[in-house]
């Protein structure tokens, strides 16, 4: 009987797992925050990752237009990391690199998450024009195995890196100016002071 009881326990813990997707960041306030992810989405890992990379810390808008920007070649995704045999181009100037190109791909990937965490944003009557990326993140996915054949009867194997992207939208803070006081404040003096005015009047 115990050895039933723990096999269900396992189960139960198993599948609450696979039913509640675990993030490996936690937004510091859930209530002005939301979140999307994707799981063995059939884009290159390592172009998307330097995608991913540019449009942290972008606001929701500007990073939306960023990517349609790089899908009609106007700016380029700079490549820092997975950057061997990338060519150079003018436009990752503005990042500080030489090397850059534009995966439409990934982009219209990463359109389609930021469009579904917006879809969350509005469910919880989130302000829309102030969310922020506040994470961003790829993984590898497993490799999918496919085949080519080559010259005499050999098949050599034609694989594809897939991946895993999620995203943490927040709702950033609105900044308010301090009000002016009107009186202006009188300078605090010191009780040495006040004594030698007090001597000072004596003596007049």
């Amino acid at each position: 009987i115990l050895f039933v009881l723990s096999a269900f326990r396992g189960f139960l813990v198993d599948f609450t797992r696979r039913k509640m997707a675990r993030y490996s960041h936690e937004p510091d306030n859930a209530t002005k925050s939301c979140k999307a992810r994707g799981s063995n989405l059939r884009v290159h890992f390592k172009n998307t990752r330097e995608t991913a990379k540019a449009i942290r810390a972008m606001p929701l808008r500007r990073a939306v237009r960023y990517l349609k920007n790089v899908t009609d070649k106007k700016e380029c995704v700079p490549f820092r990391r997975f950057n061997g045999g990338v060519g150079r181009c003018a436009q990752a100037k503005q990042w500080g690199v030489t090397q850059g190109r534009w995966p439409k791909k990934s982009a219209e990937f990463l359109l389609q998450l930021l469009k579904n965490a917006e879809s969350n944003a509005d469910y919880k009557n989130l302000d829309v024009d102030r969310l922020v990326i506040e994470h961003i993140q790829v993984n590898r996915a497993p490799c999918l195995r496919r085949r080519t054949y080559r010259a005499h009867g050999r098949i050599n194997p034609y694989m594809s890196s897939p991946c895993h992207i999620e995203v943490v939208l927040t709702e950033k803070e609105q900044v308010v100016a301090k009000a002016a006081d009107e009186e202006p404040t009188k300078k605090k003096v010191s009780k040495k002071k006040l004594a030698r005015q007090k001597e000072k009047m004596m003596r007049e």
